[in-house]
């Protein structure tokens, strides 16, 4: 029997990624892009991946990752995990600041919801991952998406480390999910979307070439989007989410319920649509729109303002609305 690391945050060194703030807020992790990082007590949060248990916190001037006080002392430990957090929330590819006030220039409802959300990143997920938890979000809510995701996790994943005692699991296998899980899962709670995963992890296992799905990162964002869509489970939402959040393709614009809200609200959509769904004209119109607005990097925008509509996001904008009531009453 494999012995899992025991942790208390109290044991842990602290190094600091030195990232400000308006390039990485810890928000992004509670945003609807990752279902598996848990807020652990006020500010701090962790993830099992690629073998081991990733710990962050932030003040208001940086975010750090948490290690043993060995490891701390160890430049080959601590390395590779700065360098895998740095290609995880992509802080190399590009100046989030100077994004937001070129996107702030160029959009007003941007520049309304900006300042109260500072450094929302898209993350750099794993592919084999990222396919799964978005089959998962069907029709669902960010809450129970990641009840399910934990749920598939503690079934089918491996046992990483125990923080703050609270069991972490790594992310399952293909092959784990590629036989006789269907039944499980539907007695789990994951409804229609039970034959989604196991149909979706056999063909990957018997169709395609193991780097199959990753190897769609190199392909143009049309030909990666519909080659997503020959999996069950995989219409065109979900596999713009993947595109965006694993697939590099950053400007992918998922139009979901929110997006839709946005744009009908703030862009002038309402009077385009027919009927109160959303055809595939209308959401390629609404995409179109987004990426003709924000440019390069459009699906980033398009996550802070998806952010602002979100209710674990209220207390933000009830924050902001305050300042600049604050401000005008001077």
């Amino acid at each position: 029997m494999v012995r899992v690391p025991q942790m208390q945050l109290s044991q842990l060194a602290w190094i600091d990624l030195k990232v400000a703030p308006k390039e990485l807020r810890l928000d992004t992790l509670r945003c609807g892009q990752s279902f598996r990082w848990k807020q652990v007590k006020e500010r701090h949060w962790a993830c099992a991946m690629q073998g081991q248990l990733f710990v962050l916190k932030e003040d208001p001037h940086t975010v750090y990752y948490g290690v043993t006080p060995a490891e701390a002392k160890n430049p080959h430990t601590t390395g590779p995990i700065k360098t895998a957090l740095y290609d995880y929330f992509q802080l190399d590819l590009v100046c989030l600041e100077t994004e937001y006030q070129r996107w702030a220039k160029a959009d007003h409802h941007f520049n309304s919801k900006a300042l109260a959300f500072p450094g929302i990143r898209i993350l750099r997920q794993d592919p084999w991952e990222n396919l799964i938890c978005f089959i998962c979000s069907s029709n669902n809510n960010i809450t129970r998406i990641s009840q399910m995701v934990d749920k598939l996790c503690i079934e089918y994943g491996t046992k990483i480390a125990t923080l703050e005692d609270e069991d972490y699991y790594g992310f399952p296998t293909l092959d784990s999910l590629a036989t006789g899980v269907e039944g499980r899962l539907r007695e789990l709670g994951f409804g229609y979307r039970a034959k989604y995963i196991h149909q979706t992890a056999q063909t990957l296992k018997h169709d395609h070439a193991p780097d199959w799905l990753l190897s769609l990162r190199q392909q143009e964002y049309e030909a990666t989007k519909t080659a997503l869509m020959t999996l069950a489970g995989v219409g065109p939402k979900v596999a713009d989410c993947i595109c965006l959040m694993s697939m590099d393709h950053a400007e992918t614009i998922p139009v979901d319920t929110h997006v839709w809200q946005i744009a009908a609200r703030e862009y002038g959509f309402s009077k385009k649509a027919t009927s109160k769904t959303l055809s595939p004209a209308l959401y390629k119109d609404i995409a179109d729109h987004f990426r003709n607005v924000f440019g390069p990097f459009s699906g980033w925008a398009h996550s802070v303002l998806f952010s602002a509509e979100l209710k674990s996001f209220e207390d933000k904008l009830d924050h902001a609305t305050l300042n600049k009531k604050r401000k005008r009453t001077r």
